[in-house]
C-alpha cells in the first residue's frame, strides 16, 4: 500500500498552519527541534499547543523568539545566506534540496514583484525566522512521514485587504497569488488573508493533484489552527493521512485527447507548459496522419478528474482544435519517492520505485545529474552512471547488513 497525504484547505493555508497539522498527525515535536537546532539562534523555542477553533481541537504552532520579544533582533538574512545555512545542516539531502529549492521559488517571485534582482531579495529576520522554520520545518516533516505522494484540495484564499510592509493590498497578495498561478482557488467571502505566501509555497511546492479526497482508506487526521478564532469558521488546515491503493497509487483519472493539423508547431510548446500549470498529470504528443492525407498531432493528456474543464478551457483557448474526446480511468502506479546518493560529483537524487514493499525502479533525476556534469565539465551519462551504482551499492551494504 502507498501512502498519500491530503490537505484540505477549506480554511486556507499557512506556513504554522501545515506544519501544526503535519505534528498533529504524530510527527513528535521533539524530534523537529532537534531537526532544526542547527537553523536556529539562540533564544529561539519551538512549541506545539492544543487549542480550540470553532469546536474543533487543533494543534498551534509557534515559534518563540525571545530576541524578538525584546526588540533586539533586527538583521535581515538574503536568499542566499538562508540557503547556505539549511546547507550546513544536518538534515537529510532530500530535506535540504528541496527547502532550498522552495526558497528560490519564493525569493524569484519576490524579485519579480519588486522588480528587483533576485540577489537583492532579503528576508527580515522575524519573518526569515518565521520562514525558515515553516518551511524547512515542514518538509521535514512531510519526509519524516514518508509519504507516496501529496494531494490537495482547491484552496480557500479570502477575501478583502492585507496589511503589509507596503501598505493595504488585496487578498490573495500579490506573491500568494503569484505561487498560485495554475492552481484551483476560491473565497468563502471571508473577510481575511486566509493563504499566507509560506502556506502557498508549501501547498503547491508539494502537492501533484488537486480536488476532492480520493478513493483511500484513512489512517489518520491531523489539524493545524490558524492564529486567530474566526467565529463561524473552523480556522485549520486538515490533513489526512490514509492509504491509496494496493501496491501503488490508484486513482481515477480523465483522459482527454484531439487531434490537430492546421496549427503553429511552434505552439505545442507553450501549450504543454500551460496544460501541466492546469493540473495535468501528463501531456504526450504523437504524430497521427489526418484526413486529406495530412500530417497531425494527437494530444492526450492525463489529469485528476476535477481538472478536466480547466484543462478543455486551455485547449480551447491555445489551440485550433474544435473537438475533443475524454473518457475517466483508473490509474494504478507504483510508489514512489526521493533518496539522494553521494558521487565523486556530487548529491544526486534518485526516484525509487517500489511496489509491495519492493524496489522494481530506481532512475537518477536527469537534472541533478545534467547540474553536477556541468560543474565538473563531464558527460551527463557519466554523472548518471555513478549514482545509479551508487544507489545499488547502498542497497547492497543494507541487505548484507540484515
Amino acid at each position: 500500500m502507498s501512502t498519500i497525504l491530503y490537505f484540505d484547505c477549506a480554511s486556507g493555508a499557512s506556513g504554522d498552519m501545515v506544519l501544526g497539522a503535519l505534528l498533529d498527525l504524530g510527527v513528535p515535536i521533539e524530534e523537529l527541534r532537534v531537526a532544526l537546532s542547527g537553523l536556529l539562534p539562540e533564544g529561539v523555542q519551538l512549541q506545539a499547543t492544543r487549542v480550540q477553533r470553532s469546536g474543533i481541537s487543533a494543534t498551534q504552532f509557534v515559534v518563540e523568539d525571545d530576541a524578538a520579544r525584546a526588540g533586539t533582533r533586527h538583521e535581515h538574512r538574503g536568499l542566499s545566506d538562508i540557503k547556505a545555512r539549511i546547507g550546513r545542516t544536518s538534515l537529510p539531502e532530500a530535506v535540504k534540496t528541496r527547502a532550498q529549492a522552495l526558497f528560490d521559488r519564493l525569493g524569484a517571485v519576490e524579485a519579480d514583484i519588486h522588480g528587483i534582482p533576485i540577489e537583492r531579495v532579503h528576508f527580515h529576520e522575524v519573518g526569515a525566522l518565521d520562514s525558515i522554520v515553516d518551511i524547512v520545518g515542514s518538509v521535514w516533516a512531510i519526509h519524516r512521514l514518508g509519504v507516496a505522494r501529496i494531494v490537495a484540495s482547491p484552496l480557500n484564499t479570502g477575501s478583502g485587504t492585507v496589511a503589509t510592509a507596503h501598505g493595504r493590498l488585496p487578498v490573495p497578495a500579490p506573491a500568494t497569488l503569484r505561487l498560485l498561478e495554475g492552481v484551483p482557488i476560491y473565497s468563502s467571502g471571508v473577510e481575511m488573508e486566509l493563504v499566507t505566501p509560506t502556506g502557498a509555497l508549501l501547498v503547491t511546492g508539494h502537492a501533484e493533484a488537486y480536488g476532492p479526497l480520493p478513493a483511500v482508506r484513512v489512517l489518520k487526521t491531523g489539524y493545524g489552527a490558524g492564529g486567530r478564532d474566526i467565529s463561524g469558521v473552523a480556522n485549520v488546515l486538515r490533513a489526512v493521512l490514509a492509504e491509496e491503493g494496493a501496491g501503488g497509487d490508484a486513482m481515477r483519472v480523465v483522459v482527454i485527447e484531439c487531434n490537430i493539423d492546421d496549427m503553429n508547431p511552434q505552439f505545442f510548446g507553450g501549450l504543454m507548459d500551460r496544460l501541466y500549470g492546469a493540473g495535468a498529470l501528463d501531456v504526450c504528443y504523437a504524430p497521427v496522419q489526418m484526413k486529406k492525407n495530412r500530417p497531425g498531432t494527437m494530444v492526450t493528456i492525463v489529469a485528476p478528474v476535477p481538472r478536466r474543464d480547466a484543462l478543455l478551457d486551455v485547449l480551447f483557448r491555445e489551440t485550433t482544435t474544435i473537438g475533443v474526446r475524454y473518457h475517466e480511468a483508473d490509474r494504478a502506479c507504483l510508489a514512489r519517492e526521493w533518496v539522494s546518493v553521494a558521487t565523486p560529483f556530487g548529491p544526486v537524487r534518485v526516484k525509487v520505485a517500489s511496489r509491495n514493499g519492493a524496489v522494481v525502479n530506481a532512475a537518477p533525476e536527469y537534472d541533478d545529474c545534467a547540474a553536477r556534469a556541468a560543474e565538473h565539465g563531464v558527460a551527463v551519462k557519466d554523472v548518471h552512471a555513478a549514482a545509479a551504482g551508487a544507489y545499488w551499492l547502498e542497497c547492497q551494504k543494507e541487505s548484507q547488513g540484515r
